[in-house]
């Protein structure tokens, strides 16, 4: 009952909002290549131990989509020390919680722990790097929790393939072009020689940042982690993905259809700069103006005035290469997708042509600063920030100061964005329609 307790605390803490501070950071990287960040927070006696490995949906091969995430998976399975079955049970053994997840760009494991545990963290995720049992037993297994996820997740979820669609048509070459959750009959067809091919070319420690965030002692878990992580060999250079798109200068016009919708969806789709840019940001802004809240303008004009639309979104989707941005709609009334797609763009001219209102400019700044501090409340949030920082940004700094960007845009800059790259001409425009439509 103690430990539940306990457990309970700590998972109160990692998702409650504490002060937002300046966070203190100290990075070093082993002999073997492996980067280390550590942080330290004595307010409670919660430690996060994480592992980040550079390697997500755009590092598979285009024959056998939807790796990483199938590793995301498979490396829970167990290990030379960890017998299979288990992993979860020594972390809630511990009073402790751990997941993972996975990106178009990096794969992410993190366990949070009481604090004493700390040792438990760092050697269980040693275990994972150093010798993980791979083998058709495993492979199998997580095969068939993998399908389940996608049917649970994309295939019997409303709108649930409105990512993948905008994928495919949004990128021709770029790896991008493919989802994370990736392609069942490639992962069907995959032999066990490639599964292990796979984790020795991309988790090794040169391919990872290791985060250990909370109450911790420098001295002690420096030493834990050379001991646990120093003996690892460095694994081979990993070649990163350089695939150019070439701009998009006409509509793309595209057509899905989901059996799992009545309602059909109106999606517009811009390639944008890459996530580490300041034009990235300036379009974060952009976003929030169209539809964040209730008095934004897409959701005041559509939804509360014209009663055009039962839902509107507009969003910017950052990753390492290539972002996107998004607007989304469902109708209202029987108003038209082409009815839609014509007041959204009336609302992208206005910030073409117009500054925003010096209050809503206010407004705006008031929301990115509550995003900042809200980004590092909680022990959880700066371990993934910190991770985030150092291998996707190539800038931990910007876990303390990236709020200087945003405070630094000015209305001129959220104007010449939606000039540069929200026009017509340049996007995708998919019609996302119920399967019944389909002639």
């Amino acid at each position: 009952m103690r430990k539940n307790l306990f457990t309970i605390a700590l998972l109160l803490f990692a998702f409650t909002y504490v002060q937002a501070q300046e966070v203190a950071f100290e990075e070093y990287k082993l002999d073997n290549g492996l980067h280390v960040i550590l942080h330290q927070d004595n307010t409670a006696p919660v430690v996060i131990t994480s592992v980040m490995y550079q390697v997500g949906a755009k590092d598979e091969n285009p024959e056998r989509t939807g790796f990483a995430h199938f590793f995301e998976h498979l490396l829970f399975e167990g290990t030379e020390n960890i017998e299979r079955g288990e992993w979860f049970k020594i972390v809630s053994s511990y009073g402790g919680s751990n997941n993972a997840n996975t990106s178009d760009d990096r794969t992410y494991y993190y366990e949070i722990f009481p604090s004493n545990a700390v040792e438990v963290g760092l050697w269980m995720e040693s275990e994972r790097m150093l010798h993980p049992i791979i083998n058709q037993i495993g492979v199998d297994t997580q095969n068939e929790v993998v399908k389940e996820e996608k049917r649970l997740r994309v295939d019997n979820q409303p709108y649930g393939n409105i990512f993948s669609e905008v994928k495919k048509n949004m990128f021709k070459k770029h790896p991008y072009r493919w989802s994370p959750i990736g392609s069942m009959e490639h992962l069907d067809a995959a032999t066990l020689d490639e599964f292990l091919a796979f984790n020795e070319k991309f988790y090794v420690p040169n391919n990872a940042t290791l985060v250990v965030a909370g109450d911790i002692n420098f001295p002690e878990v420096k030493k834990m982690i050379q001991d646990y992580f120093g003996p690892i060999p460095r694994g081979a250079e990993v070649e990163r993905v350089n695939i150019k798109e070439e701009p998009i200068t006409e509509q793309i016009n595209a057509v899905a259809y989901d059996p799992n919708i009545q309602i059909p969806a109106i999606i517009h789709a811009y390639r944008t700069p890459a996530m580490n840019t300041r034009e990235a940001r300036v379009l974060d802004m952009v976003s929030t103006i169209l539809s964040d809240g209730k008095s934004s303008r897409l959701y005041k004009k559509l939804v509360d005035e014209k009663k055009m639309a039962l839902q509107v979104a507009a969003f910017n989707v950052s990753q390492q290469d290539y972002g996107m941005y998004l607007t989304f709609a469902l109708p209202l009334n029987n108003t038209s997708l082409e009815d839609l797609t014509k007041e959204i763009d009336e609302e992208i001219v206005k910030l073409q042509t117009e500054l925003i209102s010096e209050r809503e400019f206010e407004k705006l700044q008031n929301v990115f600063e509550n995003r900042f501090v809200n980004s590092n409340a909680t022990i959880a949030g700066i371990a993934g920030s910190l991770a985030t920082y150092q291998m996707l940004y190539g800038d931990i700094n910007l876990i303390n100061n990236e709020i200087d960007i945003y405070r630094s845009i000015t209305r001129e800059e959220i104007r010449d964005a939606a000039r540069k790259y929200l026009n017509p001409n340049q996007r995708l425009r998919l019609e996302y329609l119920p399967e019944n439509d389909k002639q």
